[in-house]
């Protein structure tokens, strides 16, 4: 009986030059498999990747392990070890696959039988080497590309607003058609004392465009003002170098620049702290183009003034969406006080809890069904499997014949089998009685405590806990939704910051959730 025999080849972009094109290996191959006695090459088995061999999200790779284990070959042909594999993690991962699949490996330059544990160790031994050969291809890449940025010339990554690259000499020159604007940018921002969302409008009405020809917004804007490249510098891991390219900016007006970036909180720190004290951040959603509403500040004279702004009022400007901009700090107690409001509704929590429980007991029915369908097809596969295994202990059976068509049915009956225990789970936990009424009582005084303390860190945990959505039309028309979680939720997302809130006792899933509210 031949031997199926199936290819696989792979170029790599990661390699300085291509001694190994798929042509080339695909010769080599079939003059092997030629030579061999008993061999016969499989025309549907032949599989090939343009993609680096470190990885093992290659698809070529990926249908020769599914057509292996459907039994559609018996040997896998590669003109090297390192066209399989570059890792020698991958390498093993592969080779264990194979085995598990019954397909044996063979390399065409390197004669070793895996099948044997010499050959094995050998085969992996080529693998450490082709992964060491990989490694300094990689480190010789860096090398070079630090040696470019030391001498000024643009390595990798897109160019900054205002510059191209020259062809020949891989260095900075000023694009005709923007470059004029990047001085433009820093005078608004560093002198005329104007923000960045303004700097975005101002450009925007004017037709300006960002280099992939998208209108400009505060982060197109703040990258601008933050790029070192307009004196003269190019940057590669972690260090800026002195170019040859003309600045377009001075460096008094740069350093100007970047001290009022940090007065004015937009550097990347400051912003990141600063989001903290949005009790609702995440959560507000425009009823006008559906994004969420983010957290802005203005500083005046003495204060600094927070607002929630619809994502693209603030990205694109109010041409894009002309939604409110909302005060944080009204927003904020208003939805404090409505959610404390909505607690105090007895009523709306037993009747939410009560609906909630009869779709908890809605869907332990469907769960059940579902596990008597899975159950019913788990036994329809055991006795479709016990008719095959009767039939080859009868000599009946061709094995190689029918082998994939049991791997199948192995397959499945161990999904449905996970699925089952899955639903098992399910059913055992899951209570579908509504909490009695001092539960909910208790439930009610530990938010109202949890509220009442004076710090931000509970009362956003509480926010986040409770409240599912915000829908925002307008300044007048804010809709709530909230949710009651168990205790445990509470406890991890209120409790350990609090220190004082105790337990709700909601011990199984989550009981009511609220229903929405108009806001004043």
């Amino acid at each position: 009986m031949a031997v199926r025999v199936g290819t696989y080849t792979r170029r790599s972009t990661d390699e300085d030059h291509q001694p190994f094109t798929i042509e080339a290996q695909d010769a080599r191959l079939a003059a092997y498999i030629h030579s061999q006695d008993g061999w016969a090459h499989q025309p549907d088995c032949a599989f090939s990747d343009d993609k680096s061999g470190y990885t093992l999200d290659r698809r070529g790779l990926q249908r020769a392990l599914a057509f292996a284990r459907a039994g559609r070959y018996d040997l896998l042909l590669v003109a090297k070890v390192d066209r399989l594999s570059r890792s020698i993690r991958g390498l093993t991962h592969l080779l264990d696959d194979l085995d598990t699949a019954g397909v044996a490996f063979r390399s065409a330059t390197e004669p070793f039988d895996t099948a044997t544990p010499a050959g094995r160790m050998m085969v992996q031994m080529l693998g450490v080497f082709a992964e060491f050969e990989r490694r300094m291809i990689i480190d010789r890449v860096i090398a070079g590309m630090e040696r470019k940025a030391a001498r000024g010339e643009w390595t990798a990554g897109s160019f900054p607003f205002g510059y191209i690259t020259d062809p020949k000499t891989r260095f900075l020159v000023p694009h005709a058609g923007q470059a004029p604007l990047v001085p433009v940018i820093f005078d608004l921002y560093g002198n005329k004392r104007i923000g960045a969302k303004a700097i975005a409008t101002w450009l925007n009405d004017r037709g300006h465009r960002t280099r992939p020809g998208r209108p400009w917004g505060v982060d197109a804007v703040l990258t601008v003002l933050r790029n070192r490249a307009y004196l003269g510098e190019v940057y590669f891991r972690g260090t800026w170098h002195k170019a040859p390219h003309p600045p377009l900016v001075d460096t008094d007006l740069f350093n100007r620049v970047q001290r009022l970036l940090a007065e004015r909180g937009e550097d990347h720190a400051a912003r990141a702290a600063n989001a903290s004290d949005y009790l609702a951040a995440g959560k507000l959603r425009c009823g006008r183009c559906s994004k969420r509403y983010v957290g802005a500040a203005a500083r005046g004279n003495l204060y600094r003034y927070r607002y929630y702004v619809c994502f693209s009022r603030q990205r694109y400007g109010p041409a894009t969406c002309a939604a409110d901009r909302l005060p944080a700090d009204e927003l904020d107690r208003a939805l404090m006080q409505a959610l404390l409001a909505t607690l105090a509704r007895s009523d709306l929590l037993e009747r939410a809890a009560a609906n909630l429980a009869a779709q908890l007991d809605h869907d332990r029915d469907q769960h059940q069904a579902e596990l008597a369908a899975i159950q019913a097809e788990l036994r329809h596969l055991d006795q479709a499997i016990d008719r095959y295994l009767l039939a080859f202990e009868q000599g009946t059976l061709d094995p190689d014949r029918f082998k994939a068509r049991l791997e199948e049915l192995a397959r499945s009956g161990k999904k449905l089998q996970r699925r089952k225990e899955s639903l098992q789970a399910v059913l055992a936990r899951t209570e579908t009685l509504p909490p009695a009424a001092p539960v909910l009582a208790d439930f009610r005084a530990n938010v109202r405590a949890a509220a009442d303390i004076d710090e931000v860190a509970p009362k956003k945990a509480l926010i986040g806990a409770l409240v599912q959505d915000v829908e925002v039309r307008s300044r007048n028309e804010i809709y709530p939704t909230f949710r009651f979680p168990t205790a445990a939720e509470l406890d991890g997302k209120v409790r350990k910051l609090a220190g004082s809130v105790p337990s709700t006792g909601f011990e199984p899933a989550a009981y009511c959730s609220g229903g929405s509210r108009s806001l004043p």
